[in-house]
């Protein structure tokens, strides 16, 4: 029922999507019951928005609602997002490599395959830039909350992770058990069971204040000793790739 849902917005798009996944909580594992659907996608602009004077949009965002069943959709150029990958950029790589496929095209698949050679070991700074921005977040607030702190270590693991092995994983409850940390699975069922508001008392933020240090560390030591590459080795590939969707259609 969701799905259909989702995949009937998709089909509403005005660009033909090379492909649509599934982002934000529910990529991350800890959904509440009254989460958004964040989908996340590609679109591909024709030629004639691309060489003219006048160009189509390269990123395009909507919100809606369909029934009981909220969800935000934002999609990129697929130029844009060729070239974000390119970049530190873990978020292009978790819509990517999203397990949550709304809509898929054999050019996806191929992009997956692609796309690994974008990975790189300094990916480790746009999560530690990211976990920061989090955990400042969570201090703001009065009382503190657990949604922004799940995200701080959420950030922290999918990057240590990334590092040691290459592979994009940005589900919390997965990275809890690979790491043992069994303290965060109560924080994930406090988040899903109480709502988007759910909040910690002082003692608490100071003990999980210990963990954020912790595996922050844990994440400069993994960018150091990462055999990953220093810099991305896909740009013909994707070069060609995107000559092929732009001029095939």
């Amino acid at each position: 029922m969701v799905k259909d849902t989702l995949l009937a917005v998709v089909r509403q798009q005005p660009y033909p999507l090379l492909f649509a996944t599934i982002s934000g909580a529910h990529l991350y594992g800890f959904p509440s019951a009254d989460s958004d659907y964040d989908l996340r996608g590609v679109h591909v602009l024709p030629l004639r928005e691309v060489v003219g004077l006048k160009t189509g949009p390269e990123t395009i965002e909507a919100s809606t609602t369909a029934g009981q069943i909220a969800m935000d959709l934002v999609t990129y150029d697929a130029r844009k997002f060729f070239r974000l990958l390119l970049k530190r950029n873990g978020y292009v790589l978790e819509q990517l490599y999203s397990p949550l496929v709304v809509h898929s095209t054999p050019v996806h698949v191929e992009l997956k395959s692609i796309a690994r050679g974008c990975i790189t070991r300094h990916h480790a700074h746009h999560y530690l830039g990211f976990a920061e921005t989090q955990w400042r977040l969570f201090e703001r607030e009065a009382p503190p909350r657990v949604k922004p702190l799940l995200y701080v270590y959420r950030v922290l693991l999918t990057g240590i992770h990334l590092a040691q092995t290459g592979e994009v994983e940005a589900n919390l409850v997965r990275l809890i058990e690979l790491y043992r940390l069994p303290c965060i699975a109560e924080l994930i069922q406090r988040k899903m069971s109480r709502s988007e508001r759910a909040t910690l008392d002082t003692v608490e933020v100071e003990f999980y204040r210990g963990e954020y240090e912790r595996l922050r560390s844990e994440l400069k030591a993994a960018r150091d000793a990462s055999r990953l590459p220093e810099e991305p080795t896909a740009q013909s590939a994707l070069h060609d790739l995107m000559l092929r969707v732009r001029l095939g259609q």
